[in-house]
Parts: structure tokens; sequence; C-alpha cells
């Protein structure tokens, strides 16, 4: 199967298609989590939820960054449309990597569930 080049228009989009991905998965996840098994709120921050949830905001953004540090390097050796396509991409990869740090940020200090 042939890969999509990193200079493509669909990767204008990408980025903020796994945003969303990782948005529904961890607050849905957040969610049946509470339902299904809520941590005593006593315990504070350090719970498995929270773990989880943190694991899950680290592995996108590390995704996010890498494709961003791909479609920059992309970038360097297109020339023209291809190469305004691979920096635009590569912007919004690190836009929608500081969304998902910025939101996934809480589950260090708050307490789950409350």
């Amino acid at each position: 199967m042939a890969r999509l080049p990193l200079t493509h228009p669909l990767h204008l989009v990408i980025g903020m298609i796994l945003w969303s991905l990782w948005f529904v998965a961890f607050y849905g996840g957040l969610s049946v989590a509470c339902a299904v098994a809520p941590p005593d709120p006593l315990q504070g921050a350090f719970t498995a939820i929270n773990a989880g949830l943190a694991l899950l905001t680290l592995a996108t953004v590390g995704l996010l960054a890498w494709l961003a540090w791909r479609a920059w390097q992309a970038a360097r050796a297109a020339r023209g449309r291809a190469r305004y396509l691979a920096r635009l991409s590569a912007g919004l990869y690190i836009f929608a990597a500081i969304g998902a740090l910025y939101m996934g940020l809480p589950v260090v200090a708050l307490s789950p569930c409350v």
C-alpha cells in the first residue's frame, strides 16, 4: 500500500481529525470509567483513570508532534505549492498537539469523577 505523501492536502485535516478522536476517547473514556468504577475522591489525582488518560494524551501528542516534524522535513525538500501545504500541515499538527496537551493537562492535578 502506498503512503500518502506529507505534501498532500489531506494532511491539512488529519491533525484535527486525530485531535477529535482523542477528544472523544478522552472524555468518553472518562465518563464511562467514572460510571463503572469511580475512584475515591480523597485519592486525589493519582488514580488509574488519570494514568490511562495521561498515557492516551501523551501518545496522541507524541504522534501529532512526530507528524509535524515529518511534515516540516517534507517541506524542506519540496518546492512551491507542496512546500506551502507541508508547512501549513506541520503548523496544524502542532496546533492540534498543543490543544490536546492543554486539555489533557488537568489530569495531572485534578481528581477524576468530581
